[in-house]
């Protein structure tokens, strides 16, 4: 309780701080639409919030508990003192964030639920809370694997979900920071205007800058981009297929994946004939 407690606490006062700095120091001046893409993107985190609080009580926290009760995990079968395996585990929980990212816009069966992260007409401080709960669950369950076999301490998976959560905050928030900053912080984390470009309607620009903590892995796997074509003010977001009011809405964002796996459905179907053989092209 007491945890919950106090990341709901880093929660809340990250928001609200990177809100506030986006009435202040915008980076885009341009209407963010805040009272139905909020509205949509805050009740997805709250659904998001309550499936994983009721309906996935093993998430990452309770499985590092269970791995120091057991014994269970790397940390625990070569002894690696609790602070360097903290230290460990934290780096390798943020790589492996990284690479799922990756495999979501790789892999079609992800990519049918990340996308409606990307389908976000604007790009603000709730685009960071803007996911399917597939797709919660799916990394959750992710999380789950990874911290199970390092055997995570307890401390270093809760410090890392919160950091986690206000990191995603910052890099999606619509603020500006000086040419000088942007260029110095991108070496240790993830900047907004570095994050901005991932949202780019783009396929080159969206296929690009996956980091959400830090910005090593783009660099050292060839998937960093510095600028985006144009420069910051003229990144259209979103996907190019998507660009009507529908995004807007929950329904419609909630019922995109299946969407996608109903039209695949029937265009499977419409290559079959009704006794099975494949109808010729």
């Amino acid at each position: 309780m007491e945890e919950g407690v106090i990341r709901l606490g880093v929660f809340a006062a990250a928001f609200l701080l990177f809100a506030l700095l986006e009435l202040v120091i915008p980076r885009r001046s341009e209407s963010q639409e805040r009272p139905k893409r909020w509205s949509t993107n805050l009740l997805l985190s709250l659904i998001n919030t309550l499936m994983l609080r009721f309906a996935l009580p093993f998430a990452a926290v309770s499985t590092a508990y269970w791995a120091q009760v057991e014994g269970f995990g790397l940390a625990h079968w070569f002894a690696i003192p609790p602070v360097i395996a903290g230290v460990i585990a934290f780096f390798f929980l943020d790589f492996s964030v990284w690479a799922m990212h990756v495999a979501s816009h790789k892999i079609p069966f992800l990519w049918h639920m990340h996308k409606v992260h990307h389908t976000d007409p604007r790009f603000d401080v709730t685009t960071a809370l803007r996911f399917h709960p597939l797709e919660i669950a799916v990394s959750m369950l992710w999380k789950v694997i990874i911290v199970a076999l390092l055997g995570a301490p307890v401390l270093s998976v809760v410090i890392f979900e919160m950091v986690l959560n206000a990191a995603a905050m910052f890099n999606h928030a619509n603020i500006k920071l000086s040419d000088k900053a942007d260029r110095i912080l991108r070496w240790v984390v993830v900047t907004p205007d570095m994050h901005r470009i991932h949202h780019s309607t783009r396929v080159k620009e969206t296929d690009s800058n996956y980091g959400f903590n830090f910005p090593w892995w783009d660099r050292l796997f060839a998937t960093y981009t510095q600028d985006p074509k144009g420069g910051q003010h003229n990144i259209t977001f979103g996907l190019s297929e998507f660009q009507g009011r529908e995004p807007r809405q929950l329904g419609w964002s909630l019922l995109l994946p299946f969407k996608a796996l109903i039209y695949v459905r029937g265009w499977l179907s419409s290559r079959v004939n009704k006794d099975g053989t494949p109808r010729p092209d």
